[in-house]
């Protein structure tokens, strides 16, 4: 399926195109048409004009028999409703925002994984002008909530360690100079100096440049008793509340995850540029040359010495 014809295609197919070896269930909402007030321009001030939604949920499968219960499942009513609370909520410029507000708030669904959302203006031109966007669950930054239980985002530092650094003599002082930023530390590493074994097998090597990896980041833990490895997402977002520093074990998170960079399992840098979309971090910090191919939201520096 080529990349132009999956840019025009339904939602669904961009979900089914991008699915991991094991899909997710999905529920879509097609063709949902809806009137409202948004636009930049002086002439959409003050008039209605048609809006159509498309949306795709990839959902978790659910735990526990259905017994045919509506109460038990993600209903396509929170879609629409996402959308009307959203549209209610203020006059927008930009489908855009409208975009990213309907897939956040589809998103706090528990059942939830990752929303496929385009919008299109239907009366703007002799065509439909819209935007689409994806976003995963993981994606939304972690909230912590101050002593007058206000919440606010974190947006912790992600940072690449490589071989060299985690035998340097200045590791210490590196990492204070990170944690004298103010924010909650995440560090990842890549494969270690030795040689990791070789199968032929894609599946089986994956997942030992993983647990490589992670024999490589309890070997960054010994050189600095304020760090902790943590492997689930569970565990990262309770140390990020807290403020800790911390070192990510891949495995767990890039397997289980609908889309992670599993073609590059053996590529330290590249997991952690996809970690720190997934943390919506406020930085990526790499060693000097490194780079990455892949494009990214999050901003990047270079490790200071």
């Amino acid at each position: 399926m080529s990349d132009i014809h999956l840019a025009f295609a339904h939602p669904i197919e961009r979900s089914e195109a991008t699915a991991p070896a094991d899909p997710r269930d999905r529920i879509s909402l097609r063709d949902h048409v809806v009137s409202a007030e948004i636009g930049a321009f002086q002439a959409e001030r003050g008039m209605q004009q048609r809006l159509c939604f498309n949306v795709v949920v990839e959902i978790r499968p659910h735990p526990a028999p259905l017994e045919d219960d509506v109460d038990r499942i993600l209903s396509y009513d929170r879609i629409t409703e996402a959308i009307a609370h959203e549209l209610a909520a203020e006059r927008l410029n930009l489908l855009e925002t409208l975009a990213e507000r309907v897939a956040e708030r589809i998103l706090t669904e528990p059942q939830s994984m990752r929303a496929f959302v385009r919008i299109e203006k239907l009366d703007r031109g002799p065509g439909a002008l819209g935007v689409e966007i994806v976003r995963n669950r993981a994606a939304l930054p972690v909230q912590s909530v101050n002593a007058l239980g206000q919440e606010r985002a974190v947006h912790p530092l992600v940072a690449y360690v490589d071989n060299a650094m985690i035998e340097a003599a200045d590791l210490g002082a590196r990492l204070d100079a990170l944690q004298g930023r103010g924010r909650p530390v995440v560090l990842c590493v890549g494969l270690p100096r030795e040689a990791v074994p070789q199968t032929g097998v894609r599946a089986v090597q994956r997942r030992i440049d993983l647990l490589a990896m992670e024999q490589n980041a309890w070997r960054l833990a010994s050189r600095d008793r304020r760090l902790m490895v943590t492997d689930s997402r569970t565990e990262i977002d309770w140390a990020l509340r807290q403020g800790h520093s911390l070192i990510w074990a891949p495995t767990k998170l890039v397997l289980d995850s609908p889309d992670s960079p599993l073609d590059r399992a053996g590529d330290g840098p590249a997991l952690a540029g996809w970690l720190a979309e997934q943390l919506a971090a406020a930085a990526l910090i790499l060693p000097a040359g490194t780079s990455l191919t892949d494009g990214g939201q999050v901003p990047r520096e270079t490790w200071s010495e």
